[in-house]
């Protein structure tokens, strides 16, 4: 038959798509009949029978999945590279047929292993091929296929550059190919061949450095690879693409980890072959992290499923590994380096949701893995999930135990077993995280792990000097495969640890007697963590703790030294810690040290450097705009101020750094603007510090905003708009004076009213210090007195710190306390103040008042936001020259300004959800409202007092609601949950207690007395109440208040108030000769005031001794009058006032939370006093002023969060 050119293009185009689709068994057939039809066509038909012997001998199943081990002696290899050189040669007609016929006899030396070959036959212009739309299907194949062979025979050759172009020549045909529900199958196929190989060549690539993740095209193949992936139909399988690749899940693998390097490097994100982006407005960490997902649910699913239960001899490692990798990309992506915003829908809480899925399945095909425990314990530390954080710890730390004893036992190390060093760590994390979100029993269980990993530490072979010695580094000889070397930061970690958790129990231990000696094994452990050997001498975190704990037992000048130690630390310049830590992460961890050191000035009695201090804080940022925002001064409606809070833009350019911080760092900021304000009121007088208040509330709304629901974020508020809350909830009306709307005048100060008045009563030892305190005065060596000048001392004159009611200074003070620092200023240099030395050293209290230099501008009208207080210029100088004084502890010598600062990261950031957070930032409301409350007290503006203890009221309540409506049942009255800074129950102490304060200031004891018996109903071991019902029992005892009387007064008028009536006929009351003591010995005579002169309310006024002794009386002690005639307290009832104070005070003295507080210790000394125990009562008095002359300006426990953990 002759030929039909007809049937020849048809047969030509059955023969195409017979190859197309991997149909060999039809290519024989259409090769004869072309032969047939076509016999020009010889180059064409003797590639396809090459090209189908070739499928056969590779793919024997027919899946379309060729190998290349195939000898050349099955292909008869030399025959047939013979015959299609001189087909190719003869061919001269039809290009696309010498093309098909050159990239065929490539493969066929390709498969034989003859690589040089190969690469020899191949076309050079693959790309040219590929690139014309007009040629047939099998030659874009054909295209592909040549670019892959010729590819993986340059990698074969050690010419990864070059296999690398031209893959990348290759790569924009290949992604603009057509979908895969359209493409033939043979494209499919060799498709995911090159990109197999492409991408793990460029993986090998990226981790030798040869090319770099920097370029914008660095995972373009990876991407190509996805979206091939997503348009495969049908149910994605693993295994592998062709025998004798890698898996599948390879690629995703390597695609993951080169987003994780990113990621953890902070590359700029790459964009080339990016695609369709679905939300333009999306930040590139956002399409990052989307990205990074996405491959991470590929390889975990195709993982999962592919990964069977090991049994018990085997190990899966490789799901190990890409756990590690997930949990450290977690870490990264929910530090304080990322953005809230980044995160998409949910934030970091749904991030954490999903790493610990992934933990969940991994667990599933693992046995007993430490590593997924360990990762557990720390995700769910983040989410706040702490009963289910610490379970898994406790199973981590009870595989680890029987681990370690098997491989000492057995000598032979398991590889799912966690290395020497990370056990240490994750010990220690637990510690921190115990000490820092736990109660009482969280403490002790910190304790009792701290004390296994002392004695871990003690016993691990690289420590071969064990504890006792001063080398707690590694020893370098002997590094051993079962116990591999420990990195000495783990080690400083580890001291730092037992430290902190002995630290912390010694707050909380009831055993009194051994307080001091876990005190000083705390600093002889973060001593440890603090050696130059282990390279760690200016970790924060350890300074913090080892400060505090030095001013908690009154070394002041080593704890000066220490603090100093980290503020002039240089700052270190590795970037990569703001990925972790985030922006101004050194300034930031300095807050707290900075509030240290002012409390610690402040105990120094050097006001003026602790107020600067203060400022130091917030200096360090520079300017104010850093930390606070952008301010903005011009008004704008409402709508306008809700249109620019959508604007992404416009709220990015007024944020600060503070928008950036969690609420630990927050309050930090807070609490250190509360001590500032404590100290102007010291210095300045309450008034000034009344003024002061709209500010800290106004720092307050900056800080955590309103703690009612919102449904949007609101845009930063401008730093220097005040705007006071009203309420727990709003604002307040003004911000001068009183914001609670108050029109009075302001009440005359004590000595205004002493001029006016006539005193009532006697002069109390109170009464009679804040008139003519007594002088400490200081001798020089001859003898001679160097100054004689005032202190504060005892609880006389810190009732300010623990909320009790007066606020008594020993030092000289003008009456009216709200004088003009005009005068202080022009009179600053005309009386030279001097030292102090006490136990031989030397430091500087304040002198004078005229004598303080101005450093806060504060008059009746102070600027109202933080950026004023924080203009002012820094004066880090000063601090240095007054702390370079010598120590009187050699023990820190080598501590030095030339190190590094440095800060560890052991725990998470911990999302808390929203209710606890709101819960948490009510509780430090109501901290600020009781402390102007006691402010408005201070001043005599009782009704602003009594206002301010109704909005902490009110905050209370709500609480109290919450947890009583509270179906979970999780909450409690005794704030015994975990992360709860204090319960409702203490809250109402705290509130009971100030407005027993209130009553007592108001001249009212028994008012004050049913208050403190509220509090202490609440919460028993009230140190702020105790003191106060205390002091009210052992005046009732002495007899300095009385029972109210019977009968009211009546209220006579003006007008009638001349008439002279007939003296009442008052029993004669005989006075007995041996009484019991009423006069504390050495406190002056007179009772304990309870309140200015002159003042009373109503019928709760209290009768005084000095009038009751005026009046005889007529009855015995042993027959009680009748109820209008008593003018005295049965004996057997001032005895029990007496005993039930002593017992009260005895007890609170020995709790963590009341063993240094000096009010509590000198109203113990005078319950010893008034039981006529002197020695006992001598010696707590001598206590007491040990403890008032290293006592700040408040409390220690407002560092920190009332911890010793950052």
């Amino acid at each position: 038959m002759a030929p039909d050119p007809n049937k020849a293009a048809h047969y030509i185009k059955a023969l195409d798509d017979a190859r197309c689709e991997g149909n060999w068994s039809a290519v024989p057939e259409f090769v004869r009949k072309i032969r047939k039809h076509a016999p020009d066509r010889a180059c064409l038909t003797l590639a396809a029978e090459t090209e189908c012997a070739i499928a056969k001998a590779t793919d024997p199943s027919g899946a379309g999945r060729p190998s290349t081990s195939v000898s050349a002696k099955d292909l008869d290899a030399d025959n047939v590279q013979s015959k299609l050189q001189a087909a190719i040669d003869g061919e001269t007609s039809h290009s696309e047929d010498k093309f098909q016929a050159q990239v065929c006899a490539g493969l066929l030396h390709w498969v034989v292993g003859e690589v040089d070959q190969a690469a020899v036959k191949l076309p050079r212009n693959i790309e040219e091929e590929l690139s014309t739309a007009d040629k047939s299907e099998w030659t874009n194949i054909s295209a592909l296929k040549a670019a892959v062979i010729k590819a993986n025979c340059l990698a074969r050759t050690q010419k990864t550059a070059e296999a690398l172009s031209v893959f990348d020549s290759v790569l924009p045909s290949v992604s603009m190919a057509p979908s895969s529900r359209t493409a033939h199958k043979q494209f499919k196929v060799w498709s995911e061949l090159f990109l197999t190989e492409y991408c793990v060549l460029q993986s090998d690539a990226l981790r030798s450095n040869e090319r770099s993740l920097a370029d914008p095209n660095s995972v373009a193949c990876f991407r190509s690879w996805a979206r091939y992936w997503e348009s495969m139909t049908g149910p994605v399988t693993g295994g592998y693409g062709y025998r004798g690749s890698v898996p599948r899940r390879q690629v995703w693998l390597e695609y993951y980890l080169a987003l994780s390097t990113i990621i953890e490097l902070d590359i700029p994100f790459p964009t080339g072959f990016l695609g369709k982006i679905t939300n333009e407005a999306s930040s590139t960490r956002n399409q990052l992290r989307i990205e990074l997902k996405k491959t991470e649910a590929a390889y975990e699913a195709l993982l999962i499923s592919e990964t069977s239960f090991p049994r018990a001899d085997e190990t899966r490692e490789e799901v190990e590994s890409f756990i590690k990798a997930v949990v450290r990309n977690w870490s990264i992506l929910c530090g304080r380096g990322w953005a809230e915003k980044d995160l998409g829908q949910g934030g970091r809480e749904s991030l954490s949701r999903g790493v610990l899925d992934t933990l969940y399945a991994a667990a599933t095909k693992t046995y007993h893995s430490t590593a997924i425990l360990r990762c557990l314990f720390t995700v769910h530390l983040a989410v706040a999930e702490f009963d289910l954080a610490f379970k898994a710890f406790d199973s981590y730390l009870d595989l680890v135990r029987h681990g370690k004893a098997r491989v000492d036992k057995t000598g032979h190390l398991e590889s799912n077993l966690d290395d020497d060093g990370t056990v240490l760590e994750t010990m220690s994390q637990c510690i921190l995280a115990l000490c820092r979100y736990g109660g009482r029993e969280a403490i002790d269980k910190a304790r009792v792990i701290g004390n296994e990993l002392e004695d871990w530490l003690s016993r691990l072979p690289q420590l071969r000097n064990g504890i006792e010695s001063e080398n707690t580094v590694p020893e370098e000889d002997e590094a051993t495969t079962l116990h591999p070397k420990i990195r000495p930061h783990l080690i400083a970690l580890s001291w730092q640890a037992i430290g902190l958790s002995q630290a912390q129990w010694s707050r909380t231990t009831y055993d009194a007697a051994s307080r001091t000696e876990i005190q000083t094994k705390a600093i002889r452990c973060l001593r440890k963590s603090l050696s130059p050997e282990l390279g760690r001498t200016r970790d924060v975190r350890s300074l913090f703790a080892l400060g505090l704990l030095l001013a908690e037992r009154r070394d002041l000048t080593p704890a000066i030294d220490i603090v100093k130690t980290a503020l002039i630390s240089n700052k270190s310049a590795d970037e990569e810690q703001d990925l972790y830590h985030g922006a101004y992460w050194q300034e930031r961890s300095l807050i707290p040290l900075w509030h240290l050191l002012a409390l610690l000035l402040s105990a120094r009695q050097d006001y003026n450097m602790a107020a600067k201090a203060c400022d130091g804080a917030f200096e360090q940022f520079g300017d104010p705009s850093v930390l606070f925002g952008r301010q903005d001064i011009h008004f704008k409606s409402e709508h306008l101020n809700e249109a620019e809070a959508q604007d992404e833009k416009i709220a990015n350019e007024r944020k600060g750094v503070v928008d950036d911080m969690d609420d630990t760092e927050k309050e930090s900021v807070l609490e250190a603007k509360m001590t500032q304000i404590a100290i102007i009121e010291l210095l300045e007088g309450p008034d000034i510090a009344v003024n002061a208040c709209p500010e800290l509330l106004s720092l307050f709304t900056r800080l955590f905003g309103s703690l009612e629901a919102k449904p949007t974020l609101q845009p930063p508020k401008a730093v220097d708009t005040i705007q006071v809350p009203k309420s727990s909830a709003g604002t307040l009306r003004s911000i001068k004076g009183s914001f609670f709307g108050s029109t009075r005048t302001r009440q005359p100060s004590i000595a205004e009213t002493e001029k006016t008045v006539t005193p009532s009563r006697p002069q109390t030892s109170q009464t009679q210090a804040s008139v003519a305190a007594p002088t400490i005065q200081v001798t020089q060596e001859n003898g001679s007195p160097t100054e004689t000048r005032t202190r504060r001392l005892s609880s006389l004159t810190r009732r300010s710190r623990s909320e009790s009611g007066k606020r008594h200074s020993l030092r000289k003070r003008d009456s009216s306390s709200g004088r003009k620092r005009t005068a202080s200023v022009s009179s600053a240099g005309t009386n030279p103040h001097g030292p102090t030395v006490v136990d031989g050293e030397v430091f500087f209290t304040p002198a004078d008042e005229l004598q303080q230099s101005e450093f806060f501008p504060l008059t009746g009208n102070r600027q109202a936001s933080m950026a004023s207080s924080v203009s002012r210029g820094r004066s880090l100088h000063h601090l240095e020259s007054y702390t370079s004084q010598k120590s009187r502890s050699t023990n820190f010598s080598e501590i030095s300004a030339s190190g590094t600062y440095t800060i560890s990261n052991p725990l998470p950031l911990i999302h808390f959800p929203q209710d606890m957070e709101r819960r948490q930032r009510a509780v430090l409301l109501v901290k600020v409202w009781l402390m102007i409350a006691g402010f408005y007290r201070r001043a005599n503006m009782f009704e602003d007092s009594k206002g301010a203890i109704s909005e902490a009221q009110k905050l209370v309540g709500i609480l109290e609601a919450e947890v009583a409506k509270d179906p979970t049942g999780s909450l409690s009255m005794r704030g015994n949950s975990w992360a709860e800074k204090k319960g409702v129950d203490e809250l109402l102490g705290d509130v009971w207690a100030e407005l027993g304060y209130l009553s007592l200031a108001k001249g009212a004891p028994y008012l004050a007395r049913s208050d403190f018996e509220m509090a202490l109903t609440h919460y028993p071991n009230h140190p702020a109440a105790i003191v106060g019902l205390s002091d009210i029992l052992l005046d009732i005892y002495s007899e300095k208040v009385l029972p109210p009387p019977a009968i009211p007064t009546l209220s006579v008028p003006e007008n009638v108030s001349s008439l002279s009536l007939p003296p009442p006929n008052l029993p004669k009351i005989a006075v007995p000769q041996h009484g019991l003591p009423s006069e504390p010995l050495g406190l002056g005579s007179g009772g304990l005031g309870v309140g200015p002169a002159g003042k009373t309310s109503g019928h709760q006024s209290a009768t005084t001794a000095s009038s009751v002794k005026s009046v005889e009386r007529s009855e015995s002690d042993d027959k009680l009058p009748a109820p209008y005639k008593a003018t005295s307290v049965p004996t057997i009832d001032r005895l029990a006032a007496r005993d039930r104070a002593y017992g009260l005070l005895s007890s609170l003295t020995k709790l963590g939370s009341a063993w240094n507080n000096a009010e509590a210790w000198f109203a113990l000394a005078r319950a010893h006093e008034e039981s006529g125990q002197v020695d006992k009562a001598k010696e707590v008095l001598w206590w007491c002023v040990e403890l008032e002359e290293s006592t700040g300006v408040r409390e220690w426990q407002c560092l920190g969060s009332g911890g010793y953990v950052l």
